[in-house]
C-alpha cells in the first residue's frame, strides 16, 4: 500500500480499487481533452452518453443479463427503493412476501406497510438477532414477487445461494454484494443496489428491472417515482449523479479488464473471506457472529471477549494503518468490510495484527 492510504474496512461508503481511484484523478481536471472536469461535463453531451451507456453494457455483460432487462441509475439510495418497489408492483388486492433477515429487510418490509400494501414475512431470523440465512422457506406462488436481502451488513450473514421461490420472481436488495459473483438472473425481477458499498460512491443506486414487472406500474405514480420514467430516458429524466455514475463505470471496467469477471471476483473474495473465518475458527479469542452457514463474503462480523478488547482493538489496529473495524452502531463489536476492491494483501495484514493482538491480549 502506499505510505499515504489505509487498508480501508468500512461498510460504506468504502474502499474503491486504486486504479479506479488513479483514473479518476487523471480526469477531474479535463475529461478525455474536454478541457472540462468529469464533474463538469454535461448530461446531455456525447462524452456522458458514453459514459453511462458503456457502464450499462459492461454491467450486462457482466452479470449476463439480455435485452429484457434495463439497467437504471437512480438517486434516494437502496431506502428511496424501499418504498418505491411496492408502489410500482403491488397494485391493490395483490400481495408480495418478505424475506426479513436484519435491518435493512425490516426497514423495506415498514415502507410497505406504510403503504398499506399487503406485505406478507414468510420468514425472519429475528428469533435469534438475525445470525442466520431462514431456510425451506414456503412462498406464496400468487405472489407478485418475493424480497430479500441478499447481503447484511450489519449482521454479517448473506444468502449463499438464492431462495427457490418456484417461479415467483424475486426482488432483491443487493446494495453490499453485487458484482461479487454471478448469479442466474432469470429468477429475478430486480436488482437493485447502493452503490457506496461494492460498486461506486455514494449518490446513485443501480436498479436492474426486468420487462415484464413494468407492465404492472400504475400510470398515476409521480413521474420521479416510477420507474417506466428512467427507462424511457435512460436514466436522464432530470439530471442524474453523473460523477457516481462515471466511478461505477470504471469499476465495471476494472471488474471486466483487470480481474476478469465475476466468477473471478468470487473466487477471490472466497479465499479472502476464507483466510479470515479459518483463522478466527481456530482461536477462542474471536468469535464470528454468524452462522457458518450464512456468513457474508463482504461483511465478517466478529466479538471479542470484553467491550473494552474490541475498543482497544479497533484503536490499535487503526495505529497500524486498517481503519473502520468498528461494528455498527446497532450492535457494537467489529466488523470489516471486505468488499470486491479490498485486495488479499489487506486480510493478510488484518490476520496478522490479530494474531499479535491475542499475543499480546489473550
Amino acid at each position: 500500500m502506499s505510505e499515504n492510504r489505509i487498508y480501508n474496512f468500512n461498510a460504506g461508503p468504502a474502499t474503491l480499487p486504486l486504479p479506479v481511484l488513479e483514473e479518476i484523478q487523471a480526469s477531474l481536471l479535463n475529461y478525455k481533452s474536454s478541457g472540462m472536469s468529469i464533474t463538469e461535463v454535461s448530461h446531455r453531451s456525447p462524452w456522458f452518453d458514453d459514459v453511462i451507456n458503456d457502464a450499462i453494457a459492461r454491467t450486462k455483460r457482466l452479470l449476463g443479463l439480455d435485452d429484457k432487462f434495463h439497467v437504471l441509475f437512480l438517486q434516494g439510495g437502496a431506502s428511496t427503493q424501499f418504498a418505491m418497489i411496492p408502489m410500482n408492483f403491488l397494485a391493490d388486492g395483490k400481495s408480495a412476501d418478505y424475506v426479513n433477515t436484519g435491518t435493512w429487510s425490516t426497514k423495506a418490509i415498514k415502507e410497505a406497510q406504510i403503504q398499506n400494501k399487503s406485505c406478507n414475512v414468510v420468514a425472519s431470523s429475528e428469533d435469534r438477532n438475525f445470525a442466520y440465512i431462514p431456510k425451506d422457506i414456503a412462498f406464496n406462488k400468487d405472489a407478485v414477487f418475493a424480497h430479500i436481502t441478499s447481503n447484511n451488513t450489519i449482521k454479517g450473514t448473506q444468502w449463499a445461494q438464492f431462495p427457490d421461490t418456484a417461479g415467483v420472481p424475486i426482488i432483491s436488495d443487493m446494495s453490499s454484494d453485487i458484482m461479487s459473483r454471478p448469479l442466474d438472473a432469470d429468477k429475478f425481477g430486480m436488482i437493485y443496489a447502493g452503490a457506496q458499498k461494492n460498486i461506486g460512491p455514494a449518490g446513485v443506486c443501480m436498479v436492474i428491472v426486468r420487462d415484464d414487472m413494468l407492465k404492472l406500474i400504475p400510470d398515476n405514480l409521480p413521474s420521479m417515482l416510477n420507474y417506466n420514467t428512467f427507462v424511457a430516458k435512460n436514466s436522464m429524466y432530470n439530471t442524474p449523479p453523473c460523477f457516481s455514475i462515471y466511478c461505477i463505470q470504471l469499476v465495471m471496467k476494472w471488474l471486466e479488464e483487470t480481474v476478469g469477471g465475476l466468477a473471478a471476483m468470487e473466487k477471490l473474495n472466497q479465499e479472502k473471506a476464507g483466510l479470515l473465518y479459518d483463522f478466527m475458527d481456530a482461536t477462542d479469542f474471536y468469535n464470528a457472529t454468524a452462522d457458518k452457514d450464512s456468513r457474508s463474503l463482504m461483511n465478517v462480523t466478529f466479538r471479542l471477549p470484553s467491550e473494552d478488547l474490541e475498543q482497544q482493538f479497533i484503536k490499535d489496529a487503526t495505529a497500524k494503518g486498517m481503519g473502520g473495524l468498528k461494528g455498527h452502531r446497532s450492535v457494537g463489536g467489529c466488523r470489516a468490510s471486505i468488499y470486491n476492491a479490498m485486495p488479499i494483501e489487506g486480510i493478510q495484514t488484518l490476520v496478522a495484527f490479530m494474531k499479535e493482538f491475542q499475543k499480546n491480549n489473550g
